[in-house]
């Protein structure tokens, strides 16, 4: 029992460190690709190594699927679309501590939806959970709009750090649209179904809409095509992959507990290669949404829905 639950541990430790470094990746390939491309290269490079093995070895598996289910998979992808493009896009305005700390947020959205979508009752924790969270995210938006000791409101909100947190906390919106719509497609299918689905239904969306604004698809350098490949394997397919196999084996709260480990390798990661320091109102307002998150998650008592993001 000791050897089961320890590579669990190992493999959800693994994930952490892997997705930590998707901003410092992001902010990289933002120097010259626009925040739409690099999440549409993401999602497009890990459903293409993910088509293979989910053709091969899951056709029997995706032939069982109905047409809700497909349905379900193209609006899961949706919101899982809308999640990368919205957060990769924050990160071109805020700091990656507000951005990486607003959008992992999620769990207590899902907490705040669930009697609405799913008939779930809103429990105590949920409530502390949610007033601490949005407390914290006050903190850090004022921290954002009075960088320097100057407030200026107006001008953060034309398009500064303020905008970029509100991308952030539109990527944590979207998150728990894909997670909740998650939660009957996940149960009825296998890990590699699900996430090649839904990974290849968040890149159609977010191809099409490249086409449609006439993003430029290519002309880049080696090196930002070198951060496209690392975001598509690191984060996405080694981070998120891993949260999805590790809820298998551990508890929901145990996992929702660890993925608080992210934002805070994610500030550190940062402050080494960004020389990015965060304010004391982010700082403030980071514990209060992380320990938020964590009580509604230690007295989270329902089946565990897939990591995303």
């Amino acid at each position: 029992m000791g050897k089961k639950r320890y590579l669990p541990v190992l493999v959800l430790t693994m994930g952490v460190l892997a997705v930590s470094t998707a901003s410092i990746f992001i902010r990289y390939a933002q120097r010259e690709a626009p925040s739409l491309i690099i999440a549409a290269y993401r999602l497009s490079i890990a459903s293409a190594i993910l088509a293979v093995p989910l053709a091969t070895r899951n056709k029997k598996a995706l032939l069982a699927l109905s047409r809700r289910d497909f349905l379900l998979a193209l609006a899961s992808g949706t919101f899982l679309a809308i999640h990368f493009a919205s957060w990769i896009s924050s990160l071109a305005y805020t700091t990656v501590a507000s951005s990486v700390v607003l959008v992992t947020s999620t769990p207590l959205w899902v907490g705040l939806l669930s009697p609405l979508v799913l008939g779930e009752r809103l429990t105590l924790p949920i409530l502390l959970g949610m007033a601490a969270t949005l407390t914290g995210g006050i903190a850090i938006a004022l921290g954002d709009a009075c960088a320097g000791g100057v407030c200026a409101l107006g001008s953060a909100l034309a398009g500064g750090a303020l905008w970029g947190d509100f991308l952030a906390l539109v990527g944590a919106w979207a998150a728990a649209g894909y997670f909740l719509i998650g939660r009957h497609l996940r149960s009825k299918t296998t890990l590699l179904v699900y996430i090649g689905l839904t990974y290849g239904m968040a890149a159609l969306v977010l191809d099409v809409f490249v086409l449609l604004l006439r993003q430029p698809i290519f002309g880049y350098s080696l090196q930002t095509y070198a951060w496209f490949v690392l975001l598509a394997l690191v984060p996405q397919l080694v981070g998120h992959t891993s949260f999805n196999w590790a809820l298998k084996y551990l508890s929901a709260a145990f996992v929702a507990i660890t993925l608080l480990g992210e934002p805070v390798g994610s500030t550190l990661l940062a402050y080494v290669f960004l020389s990015e320091t965060p304010s004391l109102m982010t700082v403030i307002g980071a514990i209060l949404i992380l320990g938020g998150i964590a009580v509604a998650s230690l007295h989270e008592k329902k089946p565990p829905v897939p990591e995303a993001p």
